[in-house]
């Protein structure tokens, strides 16, 4: 499996940082959606489900949380603790974040609006799915 990480360059002065995001700048596609996870509960894992079509870019802009992505052959674990960094998830990944700190707030980049057709929330469908 072949993860993409994308670097974000901080930008900042004596008064703190900033990172900028704009779509087509460093970002593959463009961005249709914006939401953040926050507050999740010690213990709570989320996620649970694919896309068929969707491509996020996933960053912790605060605290840390594991991301396991799965693509019907092999599973990888990736930390996201660095407000500088997002991960690239394409269609196809069956994903589960788990471990998240109390702090943590999970910014997603998304290229399509929210449409619950596109997901697949059964992993037996998902991996019958990866088959054709």
């Amino acid at each position: 499996m072949n993860l993409t990480t994308i670097n974000f360059k901080p930008l900042g002065d004596a008064r703190g940082s900033l990172v900028a995001i704009e779509s087509d700048l460093g970002i593959p596609f463009p961005i249709r959606r914006v939401y953040y996870i926050f507050d999740t509960k010690t213990g709570v894992e989320r996620g649970f489900h694919a896309h068929k079509k969707l491509q996020q870019i996933a960053v912790a802009v605060t605290g840390s949380c594991e991301m396991i992505l799965d693509d019907g052959k092999e599973k990888e674990s990736v930390c996201l603790d660095s407000s500088t960094k997002g991960l690239y998830i394409g269609p196809g990944f069956w994903r589960v974040m788990r471990n998240f700190t109390p702090d943590c707030v999970l910014l997603v980049l998304a290229d399509r609006h929210y449409d619950e057709s596109e997901y697949i929330r059964n992993y037996d469908e998902f991996l019958e799915w990866k088959k054709s």
